[in-house]
């Protein structure tokens, strides 16, 4: 009787188990949303955490090193805590959260609008080296490695001296770690990389510094049981982006649970507030992974957009979002090399996301039932024979051909009136920084010309040509030049021997005349280089090859005699240079070929007039960059041109 009434209750008790389990509710984590305009203005009705600074003797560096706490409202000795420990980047220290990120100010809202598990954050200096200020060149080579030392001092020290002095608990479970920049960087190197300390690991806009994913996480299913929460976040127009994808992207194909949240954005303050205001409300509370993959991969509006116009917008893979609104048409395409279909919706907006494309400057078209047009939304430039909408997609290596806060020249429009066209006539000219000021030197000039369809706008505009001199300059990698660019547009057949003998008469008898008389320039031609893309590079060959007592310096991009269309004229120029190799060779410091690689349209050709300047024993230097016939591949022809001129 006994063992029937236990067999009966152990029954019982399963079933009322069962029961149990059926009737609980699923935990479903809703995602935190970005922050909301005011989350970090100051509320002075509501209770307020304490800011104090903390000194902590590190055996790391042999000193004493300081930091920064925040204790959160309510705050209490009699009870423990979690800790968050928030990085700084490489320019900042203890205090940079504090002065750029107001963290304490936005911790206190999310405390009233009961969002936050009570913590402490503690804000360290990450460079652990004696004078661990940051002054003099930051980017130093003890300076940067201080920051890798800094994960000694964080695990040895540090945490020690806050778990002495603060009534904090002491597991992994209840210790975090986040950072902006060089900090995002370390939060990832330290917190993967010991697991048995945290938990909870955030980085925002991480820097180079991170390790290499299969560094950074050598063993993905011990990290996928070990941590509570990934957080990786970052601003869409980041230049640093590369290092926040690269990690997404291993973490994704290794089944890695974490959050990747992606923002309209830079590398500022502005992204890491609202990365550490979602991390912050994720952390010590009951997790759901499933809820992760919720979070926004958000587009940035192309820096190429008009005014406060959102679209197009570039998501991080280089997909862009296009949008128009037309209500009226039938069938609208993108058409970005590639055509693209548009989806109409029910307001009469058509929509498509395009798939990724290179980095750097593109032309496309709104094709609206038949009709090629620009987009209402972006720039326009004058390209393709017409004008046409222009979209720049940020690229990571893009920096010299980037506005940066390096001395400026001026880009000047200079009107004239040409003889052999007979009409009046512009070109633009860029002149260096301090050329208004350094009134008695005297600069060589580079002639650069455009490309067909383009006009003297383009190496302005898409080739961002004064931008690339700036930086070169600054840097000191090139020489202070004045860089003329003309129309190439006289008339004529563009690809016929008349309309490129008529273009050279207008540079010989017109612009090299009137150029040197409205600027000091150097009036030789070891102060005279002559450059230029695709039919601007065929001006350069057909002119600058006969007139190397004017041209020291030939740039050719993208270009080559078009077989068998320019047989004739590529025929005359083999036999002029069969008769004058000596001269050209000699008066020639430059003749500088450069191709868009194999899927440049003019590659085939070029190569076959390579072959015929090696046997005529022409001297040439070739390079090749990827990316085909564009202005990404040409910027990049003349930042490596421009650096060899005049030296």
């Amino acid at each position: 009787m006994i063992k029937l009434n236990k067999r009966f209750n152990v029954s019982q008790s399963l079933l009322v188990a069962a029961l149990s389990l059926c009737c609980m509710p699923v935990f479903s984590q809703k995602i935190v949303a970005p922050a909301a305009p005011g989350f970090d203005l100051v509320d002075v009705a509501i209770p307020h955490g304490k800011i104090d600074t903390v000194s902590y003797y590190s055996k790391t560096v042999g000193n004493i090193r300081k930091a920064i706490t925040y204790t959160p409202p309510g705050y209490s000795k009699s009870k423990k805590y979690p800790v968050l420990y928030l990085l700084h980047g490489i320019g900042g220290d203890e205090k940079e959260w504090l002065n750029g990120g107001t963290p304490q100010v936005i911790l206190d809202n999310l405390y009233a609008a009961g969002k936050l598990e009570p913590m402490i954050v503690v804000m360290p200096n990450g460079r652990a080296m004696k004078d661990d200020r940051p002054i003099g060149n930051i980017m130093s080579k003890d300076k940067i490695e201080a920051f890798s030392t800094f994960e000694r001092d964080l695990l040895s020290d540090l945490i020690p001296f806050v778990e002495k002095k603060y009534r904090v608990y002491k597991d992994r479970e209840h210790r975090a770690i986040a950072g902006l920049s060089m900090g995002g960087g370390q939060s990832l190197n330290f917190g993967l990389g010991n697991l048995d300390k945290f938990a909870w690991v955030g980085g925002f806009s991480s820097a180079p510094n991170t390790r290499a994913p299969k560094d950074l996480l050598p063993d993905p299913a011990k990290a996928k049981k070990m941590l509570k929460l990934l957080f990786i976040s970052c601003g869409a127009s980041d230049n640093l982006i590369i290092n926040s994808k690269r990690t997404h992207d291993y973490l994704a194909q290794n089944n890695v649970p974490h959050v990747y949240f992606i923002e309209p954005g830079f590398h500022d303050f502005k992204v890491w507030k609202n990365g550490l205001y979602m991390f912050s409300q994720l952390l010590f509370k009951p997790v759901d992974t499933a809820s992760f993959s919720k979070y926004a991969v958000t587009g940035m509006p192309a820096s190429t957009n008009i005014g406060s116009n959102k679209y197009p917008q570039i998501l991080p893979d280089h997909r862009v979002v296009f949008k128009l609104h037309a209500p009226e048409a039938t069938k609208v395409q993108v058409d970005l090399g590639k055509k693209y279909d548009m989806i109409k919706d029910e307001s009469g907006n058509w929509n498509v996301t395009t798939d990724s494309v290179g980095a750097g400057f593109h032309y496309y078209s709104l094709i609206v039932d038949g009709l090629p047009v620009a987009d209402p939304s972006s720039e326009t430039y004058y390209g393709m024979g017409r004008m046409a909408s222009g979209i720049e997609i940020p690229f990571t290596s893009g920096a010299y051909y980037s506005l940066k806060d390096v001395p400026h020249g001026d880009v000047r429009i200079k009107k004239y009136f040409s003889k052999v066209t007979g009409s009046w006539r512009q070109l633009y000219v860029y002149t260096p920084p301090d050329y208004d000021a350094q009134i008695n030197e005297k600069y060589p000039v580079l002639y650069i010309l455009h490309g067909g369809g383009e006009d003297e706008t383009g190496w302005a505009n898409q080739g961002r040509g004064d931008l690339i001199l700036d930086n070169l300059i600054a840097a000191q990698k090139a020489k202070p030049m004045i860089m003329v660019m003309p129309d190439a547009n006289v008339g004529g057949l563009v690809f016929a021997e008349d309309g490129l003998k008529k273009f050279e008469s207008e540079l010989k008898e017109v612009i090299i005349p009137m150029v040197e008389k409205n600027y000091r320039t150097k009036n030789d031609a070891s102060g005279r280089a002559l450059a230029g893309l695709s039919m601007g590079g065929m001006h350069t060959l057909y002119t600058g090859i006969k007139n190397t007592e004017m041209f020291a310096y030939l740039g050719v991009f993208s270009s080559g005699w078009i077989v068998p269309r320019q047989n004739s004229i590529a025929e005359a120029q083999y036999t002029f240079i069969k008769s004058n190799k000596d001269k050209i060779n000699t008066n020639l410091k430059q003749l500088w070929i450069a191709m868009g690689g194999k899927e440049d349209i003019a590659y085939t050709n070029c190569q076959l007039m390579l072959e015929k300047f090696k046997d005529l024993n022409v001297n040439y230097a070739y390079e090749e960059y990827p990316g085909g016939h564009s202005w990404p591949v040409w910027r990049n022809n003349l930042y490596k041109f421009a650096s060899l001129l005049f030296m």
